[in-house]
């Protein structure tokens, strides 16, 4: 046998070893602390100033060349800042309708799936509602449901207008062409563009006689256009590719549709 003081140490280390062997995990674990860093971008916008230009082979208007008016020429403006002010003061909102009292309401964002409901929502709420001022409408997110929401403005004998600086754009233009009463601002804009589909095809990309033509064509005409101002507008707006915009003027919607 060895020394007492060497039995001594041998039972130390043994009860160190037992208290290691059971304690929790997590006090055998080294800590490490990780330190992330988030840097947030923020993009300006810039938008070039200048002129949107008019294909030679855009729609013909009677014996007229829209391409060759000048009037057909815009800025690009963007949602004046000052006109969003007016949205405040609102009785309710329903996604991108704000109610200004009992018969005005102002639009600002784009259409969804979810409008056409918030929209039925608004009136069951408000059933006096007859004005809808179109203050800055980018477009459309959901054709199927913009062209519904068209048609329910349509039936509830609403006026629509663009109101000084107002900016709509893409489909929201189909919803001001289904006012029963069209009024726009001297200063009001337009833009306009070629649809696309789910595969990225573009109107052009189908053939003039394609029943894909028919459904938009179809809807300019019961929205009030005649047949050759139906064919005029439509094919001005697929003259523009899906990802630009081409800004039109009060004067020139005025050239297929009536304002009052």
């Amino acid at each position: 046998m060895g020394s007492p003081s060497a039995f001594l140490r041998t039972l130390i280390v043994a009860a160190l070893a037992a208290v290691l062997a059971f304690a929790p995990a997590q006090a055998q674990q080294q800590v490490v602390t990780i330190t992330t860093t988030v840097t947030t971008w923020t993009y300006d916008e810039v938008d070039d100033a200048g002129a949107d230009h008019i294909d030679e082979d855009a729609a013909l208007l009677g014996d007229e060349t829209l391409a060759d008016d000048a009037g057909f020429v815009a800025t690009r403006r963007y949602a004046p800042a000052a006109t969003l002010t007016t949205l405040g003061h609102t009785k309710a909102r329903f996604g991108p309708f704000s109610v200004i009292d009992a018969s005005t309401v102002r639009m600002a964002g784009d259409v969804t799936s979810a409008t056409p409901r918030q929209f039925a929502a608004m009136l069951a709420a408000f059933p006096g509602i007859r004005r809808l001022e179109m203050v800055d409408c980018p477009g459309s997110l959901d054709e199927e449901a913009n062209l519904t929401l068209a048609r329910a403005i349509r039936r509830a004998g609403m006026e629509t207008v663009v109101p000084a600086g107002g900016s709509i754009r893409s489909g929201a233009v189909e919803l001001w062409l289904a006012g029963t009463v069209r009024r726009a601002d001297a200063d009001a804009e337009f833009g306009v563009h070629s649809w696309a589909d789910e595969y990225g095809r573009e109107a052009n990309d189908y053939p003039a006689n394609d029943p894909v033509h028919a459904e938009y064509l179809g809807y300019y005409r019961e929205m009030g256009m005649d047949a050759a101002k139906a064919r005029a507008f439509y094919a001005l707006t697929n003259a523009t590719p899906f990802d630009d915009v081409r800004y039109l003027t009060r004067d020139d919607m005025a050239r297929f549709v009536t304002l009052d």
